[in-house]
């Protein structure tokens, strides 16, 4: 590619894969440290899976991700073990669209519907799993994340009928301690103020699978000042470059059957999951 162009999948012959993954938040650190390596196992696993990024806060300043078909630079550079300079440049077509909730409230839900959706990651910070007794089920959107998400898997409760295989891996990605623990905790809470079933209580708990997680990688963002000069080395223009650290780390703590749907361990990436 050369000149002027814009980053196209058809010009790339790169896929799109079907989505399973809903991914709460579109911040440079889910870019350039989970994104980056759902980007990784795609290509060296059968893991096949496309990622449709719901926008959790109502603004309309930054384009949504899907104005590149989908597609970013991430790159990571800095000094390997060995002493050694390194600069990575990766195209990330992991990300399929982006919903802004607070816009499309009803494309959100219809994420519910899709039998092959099986995770769910987030990153609304370490402020965003919180509860609030002002949300309300008929909201669109619930104010908080806990909430849209309470609602999100009241949908696929009813759509599927409560099918126990029909739940979610969540992998929260917010800085605090215990985060998958909490969440249900707090997705439990709301539930019983909206006055649900007990049925889907026992769902909440028997049919998803809450895993604690542990990230650390220093995500720099979009290099402003080098943005033109990078874009030239490039040959293609792209206004969602992302750039991060080589030192990252992935802690998921889950039973060891998610390798079976989530396979890092065929794609050589430091991520973990314990018992």
């Amino acid at each position: 590619m050369r000149g002027n162009k814009m980053l196209s999948r058809k010009e790339l012959n790169l896929p799109k894969y079907p989505e399973k993954i809903i991914q709460f938040g579109e911040g440079n650190f889910l870019r350039s440290f989970v994104d980056w390596q759902l980007d990784i196992i795609n290509k060296n696993t059968d893991l096949n899976a496309g990622i449709a990024v719901v926008r959790p806060i109502d603004y309309d300043t930054v384009p949504l991700l899907h104005i590149q078909d989908g597609l970013y630079t991430s790159i990571i550079r800095g000094i390997n073990e060995k002493g050694e300079v390194v600069k990575d440049y990766r195209i990330i077509s992991s990300i399929n669209r982006e919903i802004p909730v607070y816009k499309e409230f009803d494309e959100y839900l219809k994420l519910a519907h899709n039998p092959e959706m099986r995770f769910i990651i987030s990153n609304t910070t370490e402020a965003g799993i919180v509860y609030s007794d002002e949300d309300k089920y008929d909201d669109r959107p619930q104010n908080t994340f806990p909430a849209k998400l309470t609602r999100l898997l009241h949908e696929r409760f009813n759509v599927f009928n409560g099918e126990v295989n029909k739940g979610f891996i969540l992998m929260p990605c917010e800085l605090i301690d215990y985060n998958g623990e909490e969440l249900k905790k707090i997705v439990l809470k709301y539930a019983d103020l909206w006055n649900l079933e007990e049925e889907f209580k026992n769902w909440l708990v028997n049919g998803n699978i809450w895993c604690s997680t542990l990230v650390d990688r220093i995500v720099t963002g979009y290099p402003r000042a080098e943005a033109a000069d990078i874009c030239a080395e490039l040959g293609y223009e792209d206004n969602l470059i992302d750039t991060g650290e080589i030192f990252g780390f992935w802690v998921i703590e889950g039973p060891q059957s998610i390798k079976d749907e989530f396979p890092v361990d065929k794609a050589d990436l430091p991520i973990l999951i314990r018992s």
